[in-house]
């Protein structure tokens, strides 16, 4: 699978555009599959780490292509979700999962009070400072924004095929959900869906209450299925795609998208 790779490093976070003028605020939470020296690799197998269960491939090609459409600052994670999952709080069992659908992940079993606590410091909180500085300093500077989160998912989970390609996920805020909804006919030949393969009930919308529905910021979670991403080309297509539904919504919105041709 190509692959748009954040340098590893030791940096639990990567910023794109910090000071972008458009609309658009982009999170990637799942963009790398990077796991600092100091856990030992987890315990897993190369081909493991590689895995969705590692990261969500092609998410970040999506995030970038559209960052630069839109002139869009771009937050992005740079150490691999099991190391402590971004979009989920301290608290949950997720943040640090000992096993992901199949795989087990031998370096999260029984972390002690102290372990989690290092990770939420080391990991989390750089992340979640890096998204609220940029969206405090819009609201200061009174530029019109939305929140938008970019995933992607398997086209098989726990052994069922999954036929949705696009998913819409929202939280309590419907708004801009509802207007990239109403453009779904614009793209025939997508199965898009809303709250699918998953929905607030699975726990996934923790970015958008956190920073969006905390702010009053329109907000979405997109989940587009991996097999449409596996080369640097699929992800420009998918973005293009993905703004064939947002563009529209951001009008609605009274937002003025930047929209640049690539």
């Amino acid at each position: 699978m190509a692959i748009t790779p954040i340098p590893p490093g030791d940096s639990a976070v990567a910023v794109v555009n910090p000071d972008g003028g458009g609309p658009l605020v982009l999170v990637c939470e799942h963009a790398s599959n990077h796991i600092p020296a100091r856990y030992g690799g987890l315990g897993l197998a190369e081909a493991d780490r590689d895995s969705h269960a590692g990261w969500d491939p092609g998410a970040l090609g999506v995030a970038r292509a559209l960052s630069a459409r839109h002139d869009a600052p771009l937050v992005a994670g740079a150490v691999s979700r099991l190391v402590y999952d971004c979009n989920r709080p301290p608290d949950a069992a997720s943040a640090m999962p000992a096993r992901s659908e199949r795989i087990e992940v031998p370096g999260n079993r029984d972390l002690t009070p102290d372990a989690r606590a290092e990770r939420e410091l080391s990991v989390y909180r750089p992340f979640c400072a890096a998204v609220a500085r940029i969206l405090d300093a819009r609201r200061a500077a009174r530029v019109g924004t939305v929140l938008v989160t970019i995933h992607s998912f398997t086209p098989v989970f726990n052994g069922q095929p999954r036929t949705v390609e696009i998913g819409l996920l929202h939280d309590q805020d419907t708004r801009l959900a509802d207007l990239m909804l109403q453009n779904a006919p614009a793209l025939p030949h997508r199965q898009i869906a809303r709250n699918a393969p998953y929905g607030p009930q699975d726990g996934v919308t923790h970015s958008l209450r956190l920073h969006g529905l905390a702010r009053a910021l329109p907000n979405v979670m997109i989940e587009i299925r991996n097999d449409l991403l596996t080369s640097a080309a699929d992800q420009a297509r998918l973005a293009g795609e993905i703004d064939t539904l947002l563009t529209p919504a951001l009008i609605a919105l009274g937002l003025s998208p930047v929209a640049r041709a690539l």
